[in-house]
């Protein structure tokens, strides 16, 4: 019955007197809380609770209304073909060119001036002293009217270096299909340059040209006139050439 002590309430005959000692009830000791530390934790690095951190919203761009409509025009692409710069056209070069039959030799002339030889010209003087020093006629037929480049003052025709060679060319080859010639003076460098496909280092040199034949280039008469060595040796060219027109005139 869990019973410790049992004291009875009147004095039981015949008993054993009791003991005041256990009479005196003790009265209850106060409980002491406990506090139990909490075992600590090896090399663990107290931090702090982290703080919630709200993320920005990101706000994703919908589509409107007229982009989805079905009449909406697309994006045009974008055309990544390279541009193609074409080169600046060639001015039409300026040249007036005269033809002349003397003997069995025809003499391609620049005109210094640009107009017809008279007779009293210092470069028609001239070309008649090489004429006879050549001993041909020094009287020279003209052959046509002079040929004056450009052919138009304006247009979309092509007058370029090409094509003014490509007509000097023709004119040439008809003259000389209608009537052939031993050798073909090309006198002037407009003369060389689109006849004879040459330039001035040709000078008093021998040419053959497709389609024409010999050829002879020599100076125009204005730089004989104005630098007068060169004479020299257009005079030593002609007599290496001479027996080609003399044969014929025989």
């Amino acid at each position: 019955m869990q019973v410790v002590n049992w004291l009875p309430r009147t004095e039981l005959p015949f008993a054993a007197p009791s003991r005041p000692e256990l009479l005196d009830v003790a009265e209850p000791e106060p409980e002491v809380p406990v506090f139990v530390a909490p075992a600590p934790q090896a090399d663990a690095p107290v931090q702090p609770a982290a703080r919630s951190v709200e993320r920005p919203k990101i706000e994703v761009p919908r589509p409107s209304l007229a982009s989805t409509r079905t009449g909406a025009k697309p994006v045009e692409e974008v055309d990544e073909t390279p541009v193609v710069v074409k080169p600046a056209p060639v001015p039409p070069p300026r040249f007036t060119l005269q033809l002349l039959r003397a003997g069995r030799c025809l003499l391609l002339v620049e005109l210094p001036t640009g107009d017809s030889f008279q007779s009293r010209d210092p470069a028609y003087l001239l070309l008649k002293d090489m004429l006879r020093a050549a001993g041909l006629p020094d009287a020279p037929q003209i052959v046509g009217d002079p040929v004056r480049w450009p052919l138009l003052v304006r247009g979309t025709m092509d007058q370029g270096p090409e094509a003014a060679r490509d007509f000097v060319q023709g004119f040439l080859s008809v003259q000389m299909e209608a009537a052939p010639c031993a050798c073909l003076w090309l006198i002037g460098l407009p003369a060389v340059r689109f006849a004879g496909e040459a330039d001035a280092e040709a000078f008093n040199r021998e040419l053959q040209i497709e389609g024409l034949g010999l050829a002879w280039a020599v100076p125009g008469l204005e730089l004989l006139m104005e630098e007068p060595q060169r004479k020299a040796a257009v005079w030593q060219a002609m007599r290496r050439l001479m027996a080609r027109w003399k044969e014929s005139n025989e």
